[in-house]
């Protein structure tokens, strides 16, 4: 052992010797060096037995790397596995030679291994041939001034845009996209348990991964295939959509709902951009502006990529746990254009991500004969898990690029010009099997092509039949009474709830779908207080000019309307993104009887077009009836029983590149990056149909999320309106008041209902989201992934004496349980902290009320909650 000793002491003084020149000369060229000695030099004799302890890690950041897989050449019985550390331990004989892989990272041929040894092995991040090894030391001192690898990014960044080919007159180039979702790590044995008989149609959708070499039990398979067309001249950027098709569990769901969050978590990605948005993140780019300062770079290798010598660019997050990547750019060695040939990267495994264990890229791009980039595939990879204990879920969406021109395209010049940003042909969704044999870029395995059988197999199950009805009810609230239904029951979350003038509420409805009529469409329910001892309802007919697949709310809208209704009529509590009766708002943090009841008529007609842009025209009338707590007194002492009130109104609405999840009467964004405006005006004159007063009313909307890279993001919302006529109080702009323990945007959390009487506002909602920019650089604490939330909410209003019964007695006097008030001069405003992310989806929020403190049995502080999911 004496020698052996002596052999490993000099080759690590070797190794020292040159890791210290090589860090001194800065050489921008990269030092072959052999660190390990072969078998022939340390013999070792044969059948000898040893433990070796080894731990897998990033050659780049020092990570380790989970279960990495150590595998004999020689003997595949002596296969292991690393730990969740990715660390091992072997009591094997030694000799032979050992392969270590990851996912993501080059494989790593190990000779032979000395007795009773300590190894660390450092993998390569992605598939990339080294040709050369590079040694750093493990404690570095990271600089970026006079770093040439940041010089070299710094030179791409002036280039690139010189190459854009989106700067000719024209440009076009076709995509395919296959997108892939199931089950990750599947290792069930279809032979025994529940599924051991009618369980082995699953055998048909089993797959392997390429990335990670694991068993994926296939359940949904999206396919799209599309032409960018794009004008500098013209001004037009569109998609159009010449064919989609989709396979599995996307039959029982809403296929429209899923492909907008697909391709909106799974976007398309920008490398040159200065964030990477995928997820409903903004990750930093490592060619951004501020790469580095957040980056680390390495010029770490020259490598063959497709036969051409490429410089290899590193890099990683100066902190592992924000949003950032690591990985290696690849640029051609004698390119002075700093073409970018190839780029591939991964998540750190501390980054501060929802649900996310491994998430994959990989880009490739060409050059052509103008010197113009094509990107010509894109690969992302994800394998995630949401609750621990729970299957883990793999996702991939692999796209390739094709037929790039800069002619204007003739079989596609009439979109040219068309409305929208995303186009779809009518024969899109039912191409035949041929089409898609020409169109399919990328082939299916032999489990992707069975796909499409695999929902009528499922069926045949008892357990999953119902579980997809299962599945089916908790996706849309709706139970169905056919397939396909002609009419559903629901929505289920107000079948009970309660309130303080109700007591208890039941309430039933449903809803005609388009299988009974695909233009004419029907809906309402019935309510019953326990308390009041009064029937509610509603009834709504509208006619769609344009023919729907399910139901009547579906966009584009284009059509008439009419409603009716009887109801509780909620005064300054008119929540804008839910049900009033919604049975997770019945607790509340104080009482509030300031109701009226209503009874309302509608008659309308909306357009939404393609490029987002709706308009919507209508004439409503209305009869308030006023009840023991909110009475419609005069100062002389005559009492009004009801009144009657009407007006015309028209709505423009402009949100472009708008998305959303469609529901059956509600739209939730799937995120908040559109411009979103809205202009409103109500006119009515007194006296038309018996109207008590003149409506005359202009509301101004805008709302924006800020991405502000790195540093999270905020959501703003800004609201004007103004009253010009007189009117009476119930007509009054009355601030939303929260009264529940939840969280709810646009209205605020610590205002009593009917607190402020405003005739003419002002309001600001701004929410900020860090990411945990804070929390990931305290020690421990970042462990368990917190994000901060900073919200604030102010209002000024004011109210004129035409509508202020303090000033003029021919109104109606304010209710006396209001407590309501004219405005000073003095803002409404609160503001609040909170821990966002907590168990990943429980956002919690302390929020103090700033002004008006004196109000009478007002709350001045308290707890909000809210379930905020996000990865």
């Amino acid at each position: 052992m004496t020698k052996v000793y002596k052999l490993r002491k000099f080759s690590k003084y070797i190794e020292k010797i040159l890791t210290i020149g090589l860090v001194r000369a800065n050489m921008p060229k990269v030092l072959t060096v052999v660190s390990i000695f072969s078998a022939n030099v340390l013999a070792i004799p044969a059948g000898a037995r040893g433990v070796i302890f080894g731990h897998v890690k990033d050659s780049i950041t020092g990570e380790s790397l989970p279960f990495a897989n150590i595998n004999s050449k020689q003997n595949p019985r002596h296969n292991f596995v690393a730990d969740e550390n990715g660390s091992f331990r072997l009591d094997l004989p030694l000799g032979g030679r050992w392969e270590v892989s990851y996912a993501g990272y080059d494989t790593k041929i190990i000779p032979d291994i000395l007795k009773d040894t300590v190894i660390e092995i450092r993998l390569s991040p992605m598939s990339v041939e080294l040709a050369e090894v590079v040694i750093r030391p493990r404690k570095e001192k990271y600089s970026k001034k006079n770093n040439p690898a940041v010089d070299f990014v710094n030179s791409i960044r002036r280039q690139y845009g010189l190459h854009n080919p989106l700067n000719a007159p024209y440009y076009s180039y076709d995509k395919y996209e296959k997108t892939v979702l199931g089950l990750n790590d599947f290792r069930s044995d279809f032979s025994k348990g529940f599924l051991s008989k009618k369980g082995k149609v699953f055998e048909n959708y089993v797959d392997t991964s390429s990335w990670t070499g694991k068993r994926i039990l296939d359940l949904m398979l999206k396919e799209k295939t599309s032409t960018r067309i794009a004008s500098r001249d013209e001004g037009a950027d569109k998609e159009i959509v010449r064919g989609y098709r989709s396979a599995g569990l996307d039959e029982v769901l809403n296929q429209e709902n899923m492909q907008i969050i697909l391709e909106d978590a799974i976007r398309e990605i920008d490398i040159f951009s200065n964030n990477v948005v995928i997820l409903q993140n903004r990750f930093v780019s490592p060619l951004s502006a501020i790469g580095p300062d957040f980056y680390k770079y390495y010029l770490t290798d020259t490598v063959y990529v497709e036969d051409e010598k490429c410089v290899e660019l590193s890099f990683a997050p100066h902190n592992p746990q924000s949003m950032g990547f690591n990985g290696k750019i690849y640029v051609p060695v004698d390119d002075t254009t700093m073409f970018v040939k190839k780029i591939t990267m991964r998540t750190p495994q501390d980054i501060n991500l929802n649900y996310v264990e491994n998430l994959y890229i990989n880009q490739s791009f060409e050059k052509d004969s103008i010197g113009n980039r094509h990107k010509t595939y894109d690969d992302i990879c994800l394998e995630m898990q949401i609750v621990s204990g729970t299957p883990k879920m793999y996702g991939r969406k692999t796209t390739a690029y094709d037929n790039f021109s800069y002619a204007k395209r003739d079989d596609l010049k009439d979109f040219y010009k068309k409305l929208g940003r995303n186009l779809e042909l009518e024969e899109a969704r039912t191409r035949p099997d041929d089409f898609w044999q020409r169109e399919r870029m990328v082939s299916l395995s032999a489990a992707e092509s069975r796909m499409g059988g695999m929902m009528k197999e499922m069926r045949k199950v008892p357990i999953l039949y119902w579980g997809e009805k299962v599945l089916s009810l908790m996706e849309s609230g709706y139970v169905r009474t056919g397939r396909p239904s002609k009419f559903d029951f629901g929505p289920l979350n107000t079948l009970v709830s309660s309130n303080t003038v109700e007591g208890a509420r039941f309430r039933v409805g449903g809803m005609t779908m388009s299988p009974l009529n695909p233009h004419l469409f029907a809906k309402g329910y019935v309510a019953y207080g326990t308390k009041d001892r009064k029937w509610k309802y509603k009834a709504d007919v509208e006619y769609s000019f344009v023919p729907k697949k399910n139901h009547s709310y579906e966009w584009p809208r284009h059509g008439i309307y009419g409603s009716y209704s009887y109801d509780l009529d909620m005064l300054g509590q008119h929540y804008l993104f839910t049900n009033s009766d919604n049975m997770f708002l019945s607790l509340k943090r104080k009482k509030s009887i300031l109701v009226t009841y209503r009874r309302l008529a509608e008659l309308g007609y909306v357009l939404e077009l393609p490029n987002n842009f709706s308009v919507e025209a209508g004439f409503r009338y209305e009869t308030q009836e006023s009840t023991r707590w909110v009475p419609f007194d005069f100062a002389d002492g005559r009492h009004d029983k009801s009144y009657n009130q009407s007006a015309f109104r028209l709505s423009l609405r402009w949100a472009p590149g708008e998305k959303f999840i469609q529901g059956r009467s509600l739209r939730l964004p799937v995120n908040m990056d559109a411009w979103v405006f809205q202009l409103t005006h109500e006119f009515g004159p007194k006296g038309m149909f018996g109207s008590a007063f003149t409506v005359n009313k202009t509301e101004l909307s805008i709302q924006k999320r800020l991405w502000l890279s790195a540093f999270g993001y905020t959501d703003l919302i800004l609201k004007a309106g103004k009253i010009w006529s007189q009117v009476y109080y119930p007509a009054l702009m009355w601030p939303n008041a929260n009264l529940s323990y939840t969280i709810q945007p646009e209205s605020y959390s610590l205002m009593n209902a009917m607190e402020f009487a405003n005739d003419q506002y002002a309001s600001i909602d701004f929410t900020y989201f860090g990411n945990g920019i804070l929390f990931n650089h305290i020690p421990l604490l970042n462990k368990l992934k917190l994000r901060e939330a900073v919200t604030f909410k102010g209002l000024v209003g004011g109210l004129n004496r035409k509508n202020n019964p303090e000033d003029n007695p021919s109104i109606y006097r304010f209710p006396e349980y209001a407590d309501a008030r004219k405005m000073s001069s003095t803002p409404y405003m609160e503001i609040g902290v909170g821990l966002d992310n907590i168990l990943t989806f429980l956002r919690v929020d302390y929020v103090w009320r700033l002004t008006y403190r004196d109000t009478p049995d007002c709350d001045k502080s308290g707890v909000r909650v809210s379930l905020h999911f996000s990865f």
